[in-house]
C-alpha cells in the first residue's frame, strides 16, 4: 500500500488536482490587496468580529483593493438558523459591503463559492494532496479514546492534544489504515506535523511586531466525519485559493499560527500577513474586563441598531480603537470619513481597546447634530418602522411638523448635541404633540419660582399683554417687558449689582415660561417651540396650570 493508493481509498471520488485548482482561480494581481470578513453563522454578530471587518474594508478600500465575505459554515452543530443573513444584513446596514460575496443564490466574484460548506470537493482534492505526501493520515481514535489520552495527559500534567506519543494512529501502518477502512470503520483525517515544540521560529505580526513562537507540533484534525474540513485547515485552502494578502482576526488566534503556518508551507504557498487585533475591553466599575457574549448586550451589533445609534458614529467609535492616532485626525479633519483615514496596523493597541459607551455617545451626538432635517427625518422615520411603533406614529401624523421639530437650534454654527441615538427623540420632543402631553402625568421643576399664584400671575399677564411671537425680537424684548412690570430684573447685568432690588430676575420668568408650556427646565430655543405650537395651544396649557 502507498500512500497514494491510500489517498484514492479515503477519496475515490476526487478526479481533480490541485494544479486543476490553480488554473480555476488564478492568482490576483500581485500588487492587489485582498482581505476578508470570515465570519462563522454562529449567532449574532460581535463586536470583535464587526471591528475586524471594518479593519478589513478599510484596509483594502485604502489600497483600491478586494474586500470580500466568506461564510465558514463547516461547524454544522454550532450553526444557528437565519445568522448567515444577520450576517450580511449587518454589512450592508453599516455599508461595509464586501465586493465579492455569495448571498441567497447570488454570486459576485470569480472565486466562490464563498461559502465554505459548498467547498468540500476543494477542501477534500487538497486533503488528498497532503496524504499522498504523507502529510496527512486517517484517525481511527474514538470519542471515548481521546477522553482517556487527555485524563493521562492531566495526570502527568502535560500539555494535552493529539502529538507525539499520544498520537497513536500516526503510527499505524499504510496497509494497516487501509484495513480498517476497508472494514468500514469511522474515521477522521489528521495533519502530521513534522514540528519540533523544543524549537523556535519567528512570526511577524503587523499589530505585535516579531514574536518567537515554538514549532507546531500537533496532529490537528483537517477532516471530520461528515468530511467537511476544519477551521484550521479550510482558511490555510481558501485564504490561498481567494488570493487573501492579509487576514484580520481576534488575538485568541495567535496561539493557532504555528500549526497554521506549517499548513502552508506543507503545501508550499505563500502565507497571508497577520493582523491580529487586541480584544475589546470594557471599564466595570473600577475594573476593566473583555466584553463578553453573555454578559454584554454591547457585544452584539444589534443592540446598536435596535437603540438607533447611527451607523457612521458606530464605525467612528470603532476607528478609535482600531488606530490611536484616530481621534487627533478626525479633529483635524471633521468634514472627512472614516475611508478618507490611512489605517496602519503600527498603531493599533497591543495591550486591548477599551470600548467606551459614553465615548460612543458623545461621538454619536456629533453625529446627529451635523445632520440635516431631512437626513435625520428619513434615518429616524427608518429606524422607527422597524423599531419603534410610537416613534413611527408620530413622524406619520404630520411628517412637516416632525422635522421643523427636529430642525429647532440644527442650522446654527453650534448645532444643539442633545439627542445620541434615534431611540432618545420621542422623549426630547414628546411635549411638543398635545396628544401625549396632555395625557402624561407631569411635574413641574420650576426652580426659583415655585408659589403657584406667583406662577398664574406670570402666565396670566404674559397672555394678556405680551404674547407676540411675530419675530424672536419682538418676544424676546416683551418677556423683558414683562419681567420690568413684575418687578424682576429684565438685566442680567442689573440683577448682578442690586439683587436686593428685584424678585428674581429673566432667567426666572423664562424657566416659568418654559417649565409651564414643556414641563422641562431644559429644551432647546423656546421661542422655536413657542412658534411651532402657536398661540392657542401656549394659551390652552398656560389656563391648565394650577
Amino acid at each position: 500500500m502507498t500512500n497514494k493508493e491510500l489517498a484514492n481509498l479515503i477519496f475515490p471520488n476526487i478526479n481533480k488536482t490541485i494544479d486543476d485548482y490553480r488554473k480555476i482561480y488564478p492568482k490576483r494581481d500581485s500588487n492587489l490587496v485582498v482581505t476578508r470578513f470570515a465570519p462563522s453563522p454562529t449567532g449574532f454578530v460581535h463586536i470583535g468580529n464587526f471591528q475586524a471587518a471594518v479593519t478589513d474594508y478599510i484596509l483594502a478600500k485604502n489600497n483600491n483593493g478586494i474586500f470580500y465575505l466568506r461564510n465558514e459554515d463547516t461547524d454544522k452543530e454550532r450553526e444557528k438558523e437565519n445568522a448567515v443573513e444577520v450576517i450580511m444584513e449587518t454589512l450592508k446596514y453599516y455599508g461595509i459591503t464586501p465586493d465579492e460575496y455569495e448571498y441567497k443564490g447570488e454570486v459576485v466574484g470569480n472565486y466562490g463559492p464563498y461559502i465554505q460548506s459548498k467547498r468540500k470537493e476543494i477542501y477534500q482534492t487538497f486533503i488528498k494532496h497532503l496524504i499522498e505526501i504523507g502529510r496527512a493520515y486517517p484517525c481511527f481514535c474514538s470519542k471515548e479514546t481521546l477522553d482517556e489520552v487527555r485524563h493521562e495527559q492531566e495526570a502527568f500534567k502535560v500539555r494535552t492534544g493529539y502529538y507525539g506519543r499520544y498520537a497513536t494512529c500516526r503510527n499505524l501502518s499504510l496497509d494497516e489504515m487501509a484495513e480498517r477502512i476497508k472494514k468500514g470503520k469511522d474515521f477522521i483525517v489528521r495533519f502530521k506535523s513534522m514540528g519540533d515544540p523544543e524549537k523556535r521560529f519567528k512570526f511577524d505580526d503587523l499589530v505585535k511586531g516579531k514574536i518567537f513562537m515554538p514549532e507546531n507540533d500537533l496532529d490537528d484534525v483537517i477532516m471530520k466525519k461528515d468530511g467537511l474540513p476544519t477551521y484550521h485547515f479550510a482558511h490555510v485552502v481558501d485564504d490561498y485559493l481567494m488570493g487573501t494578502t492579509h487576514v484580520v482576526r481576534g488575538e485568541e488566534w495567535l496561539s493557532s499560527v504555528p500549526r497554521h503556518l506549517e499548513m502552508f508551507n506543507a503545501f508550499g504557498f505563500e502565507p497571508p500577513k497577520y493582523i491580529h487585533t487586541p480584544l475589546i475591553m470594557k471599564k466595570e466599575n473600577d475594573k476593566i474586563r473583555k466584553i463578553s457574549k453573555r454578559k454584554d448586550p454591547e457585544a452584539s451589533m444589534s443592540y446598536y441598531q435596535e437603540l438607533g445609534y447611527p451607523t457612521e458614529a458606530v464605525i467612528e467609535s470603532l476607528m478609535t480603537i482600531i488606530n490611536t492616532n484616530y481621534e487627533q485626525w478626525h479633529t483635524a479633519n471633521p468634514d472627512k470619513t472614516f475611508l478618507d483615514f490611512t489605517y496602519d496596523p503600527k498603531k493599533m493597541s497591543s495591550s486591548g481597546g477599551l470600548y467606551d459607551l459614553d465615548k460612543l455617545e458623545n461621538i454619536s451626538k456629533t453625529v446627529i447634530s451635523k445632520m440635516t432635517k431631512e437626513e435625520l427625518y428619513k434615518y429616524s422615520y427608518d429606524w422607527a418602522c422597524i423599531y419603534s411603533k410610537s416613534l413611527k406614529e408620530l413622524i406619520e401624523y404630520n411628517p412637516e411638523y416632525y422635522k421643523n421639530i427636529l430642525n429647532i437650534e440644527r442650522e446654527q454654527k453650534k448645532p444643539r448635541k442633545d439627542i445620541a441615538k434615534y431611540s432618545d427623540i420621542e422623549n426630547n420632543i414628546w411635549y411638543m404633540y398635545d396628544s401625549i402631553y396632555n395625557s402624561k402625568e407631569k411635574t413641574y421643576g420650576y426652580q426659583k419660582i415655585t408659589n403657584i399664584e406667583d406662577i398664574k400671575e406670570i402666565l396670566n399677564l404674559y397672555i394678556e399683554k405680551y404674547l407676540d411671537l411675530s419675530d424672536k425680537e419682538t418676544w424676546f424684548n416683551n418677556i423683558k417687558l414683562l419681567c420690568d412690570e413684575l418687578g424682576y430684573a429684565s438685566n442680567m447685568k442689573d440683577y448682578k449689582n442690586n439683587p436686593d432690588n428685584y424678585k428674581g430676575n429673566i432667567t426666572d420668568i423664562s424657566t416659568v415660561l418654559r417649565v409651564s408650556l414643556t414641563s422641562k427646565s431644559m429644551t432647546p430655543d423656546l421661542y422655536e417651540i413657542m412658534r411651532l405650537l402657536g398661540k392657542d395651544r401656549i394659551i390652552k396649557r398656560y389656563n391648565s396650570i394650577d
